[in-house]
Order: C-alpha cells, then structure tokens, then sequence
C-alpha cells in the first residue's frame, strides 16, 4: 500500500469524486437509467449519497440542494433540457436489475 496520510487519502477521494461529478455533467447524454442498467447507481444515487453524508456530518442539505451540487444546476432544469423517455427495452432492463431496497 502507499503510504498515503489520511488527510492526502481524502484530498484524493474528494478530486476523484468531483472529476466524476464533472465528467457526468459533460455527458448529459447518458440517461440516468443507462447508468443504473450498466452500473447500479446514477446521478441520483450520488445526489442521495452526498446528502446522507452531508447529515452524517451534522449537515442539513435538501433534496434539491444535493441535487444541484451533482447536476451543477436545479435538477427540473436539468431534466427539462436533457432527460428523454426511457425507452422498453431501458425500463425492461431497469426492472430486472433494480436493487432490492
């Protein structure tokens, strides 16, 4: 293992993690199914994730407000201009993968 400091360990999972959020936000083309169908988790996911995180840490953060901070703008505009209708085969798809909650 490297020997990495906690504080160096964070500061690279934080870069990692907004390089993807940023990466995400250039490819508005991949549907959020398409990512949960290929991947198990989409834009939402991370939305949810940071905002657990956030009140893990003593922080109050909305839905909306974790939302923006992945999309990078209100998520209705985000869907407004982006979101298409999943199409059968991507709901099919959704269907049989979906995770148990």
């Amino acid at each position: 293992m490297s020997n990495l400091t906690n504080d160096q360990r964070i500061a690279l999972e934080a870069a990692v993690f907004r390089r993807l959020v940023e990466h995400l936000r250039t490819r508005s083309d991949v549907q959020n199914i398409d990512l949960m169908n290929l991947a198990g988790f989409c834009r939402n996911c991370l939305s949810n994730w940071y905002r657990e995180a956030a009140e893990a840490s003593g922080e109050e953060l909305s839905k909306e407000e974790s939302r923006e901070i992945i999309y990078g703008e209100p998520y209705a505009d985000w869907q407004a201009k982006h979101q298409r209708e999943a199409s059968d085969v991507q709901k099919a798809a959704f269907e049989a993968n979906k995770p148990a909650h």
